[in-house]
């Protein structure tokens, strides 16, 4: 359990905590984003969801949160969360190293748009926070994701 504990922290930044302006609060909302208890999370339909046992990101995704990140970066929002997140298919272990992939990956694609990595904070939480139920396909398939959030007090 002691990896499982190293491999949720790896990565990880301590993101500051701040309000927003309007400003920043309108292009969160065109870009996707909404408040929820986490902070400001991009709408499940525009998540990166993934394959199953893939790390990968399709090259139309990527240019998508190329836009997305540099629409941030331009409101002066520089702080974002990853958390990735994986179905239940797999042992816990396996589970978390590939959520720390796919979060890893969606963080390269941030800093290539702008974003310096160290304000860039990566969690990876394996299958502990389904979204949908991991008995259908269209579930797991929900679950295979990174949540983008922006922090916030």
């Amino acid at each position: 359990m002691l990896l499982a504990g190293a491999l949720a922290l790896a990565g990880c930044q301590t993101a500051p905590y701040r309000k927003l302006t309007a400003q920043q609060v309108e292009t969160l909302r065109q870009q996707g984003f909404h408040l929820t208890g986490l902070g400001w999370e991009l709408d499940l339909s525009e998540k990166v969801l993934f394959g199953f046992d893939d790390d990968a990101i399709p090259p139309e995704r990527q240019s998508n949160l190329r836009r997305i990140g540099q629409a941030l970066l331009g409101a002066g929002i520089d702080h974002v969360r990853l958390d990735g997140h994986t179905d239940d298919a797999g042992s816990t272990d396996y589970n978390l190293k590939l959520s720390l992939r796919r979060a890893q990956a969606i963080a390269g694609v941030l800093v290539s748009a702008g974003f310096a990595r160290d304000d860039i904070e990566v969690r990876a939480l394996g299958m502990s926070r389904p979204v949908a139920d991991n008995h259908t396909p269209e579930g797991r398939a929900q679950n295979r994701r990174v949540a983008i959030i922006v922090t916030v007090d």
